[in-house]
């Protein structure tokens, strides 16, 4: 299983969705951090499900329950280990699953990969509810990024087709990340959300759901965080933005907006801001040649439409070779966007914080 990650800071995430619990092993952490236990817990609070219509109704605590790593208060730069325990399972709902794999799901490739003895409850490892420990790795993350000088934080820049105010990706602020991170629905324009809402009721109601896209954003980098070619801050980001469930696309920048442009329009021109070498735009995400340049880092994150819906679809039966009829039954999103905001900031800040240490030591 793929589930290990990391250079400097290695993380491994354990368990199924219906399993007794999920967690993480968190390697190669600073020594010295104040735990913040009600920063973590706002942080596992925003992607936890059950807190309104527009997410799953099965209900976690998400309570992180410290194994090791921690003492007085503080990392102690050995291991830490978090486990979350699930008690909110039916796995019944997904007893018919082992001979209809659901559509855009992962019950198919995951049978064939692990010859048949995956745990296909609830999605079992390739479920989002593993994004969970991820989060409180990232809220980790962020605590020794915030010592470095550095934040990181999102908005949910479109649902359907409703698009939000975009980050200025040359003025993007902590302040502004920070009041993001508090809200309920991190968006610049609240007629914005009132739209994305509807949309979202609309696709409930139709036993249907919608997709999305997160933008984040991370300030205070210093220049020179990188390397060239395979070791990248984009593909390093991106190796871990992909292994959240439900990611199929990334773009840093401008992204694929590149495509219609010219160099003229395109290239972000230097200038010094003091003692700083600034840029007067910022198309390129902060990012040059794999190394960042002091800029805003920008990243948005495509998360496709949550693959369990309630209305009838048609897939094929393993046991009898037929394409049969599949009702799916159990508790799910209409809308994964809504939740996912603190999962794109979590993998961000613990690539981050990866790259930053492997650059700076324990600093």
């Amino acid at each position: 299983m793929g589930s290990v990650w990391g250079n400097a800071i290695k993380i491994s995430v354990f368990g199924e969705s219906h399993g007794a619990g999920i967690g993480i092993v968190i390697d190669g952490f600073p020594p010295g951090v104040t735990y913040d236990e009600a920063f973590v817990l706002r942080e596992m609070e925003r992607r936890a499900p059950g807190r309104n219509k527009q997410s799953t109704a099965r209900k976690e605590a998400d309570l992180p329950l410290l194994q090791s790593g921690m003492l007085h208060g503080r990392t102690t730069g050995a291991p830490i280990c978090a486990v979350i325990q699930n008690t909110n399972q039916r796995s019944g709902d997904y007893a018919a699953l082992a001979a209809q794999p659901r559509p855009g799901h992962a019950d198919y490739t995951g049978s064939v990969r692990y010859k048949g003895c995956n745990d296909p409850r609830g999605g079992g490892h390739f479920s989002g509810r593993l994004t969970a420990p991820l989060v409180f790795a990232g809220a980790l993350c962020k605590l020794w990024l915030r010592k470095m000088g550095v934040a990181v934080g999102s908005h949910i820049q479109s649902i359907a087709q409703i698009q939000d105010m975009p980050f200025d990706d040359v003025e993007v602020s902590p302040a502004q990340l920070d009041a993001l991170r508090m809200a309920d629905y991190p968006v610049n324009n609240p007629k914005a959300l009132e739209a994305m809402l509807a949309a979202i009721e609309e696709a409930r109601l139709q036993q249907d759901s919608v997709g999305g896209v997160i933008e984040a954003a991370a300030v205070g980098l210093p220049a020179g965080i990188g390397s060239p070619m395979m070791d990248s801050v984009e593909s390093r980001l991106s190796s871990l933005l992909f292994a959240v469930p439900a990611v199929k696309g990334v773009e840093f920048g401008a992204g694929f907006a590149f495509a219609a442009l010219r160099g003229s329009h395109a290239n972000d021109a230097l200038y010094l801001d003091g003692q700083m070498v600034k840029t007067e735009t910022n198309n390129n995400g902060g990012v040059l040649g794999g190394i960042t340049n002091g800029m805003p880092l920008l990243v948005r994150v495509c998360i496709k439409p949550t693959p369990s819906i309630s209305t009838a679809q048609h897939t094929l039966n393993i046991q009898t070779g037929q394409v049969e009829p599949l009702s799916i039954h159990g508790r799910h999103d209409p809308c994964i966007v809504t939740r996912a905001a603190p999962v794109i900031e979590a993998a961000c800040a613990i690539a981050l914080a990866d790259l930053l240490r492997e650059a700076k030591g324990y600093a």
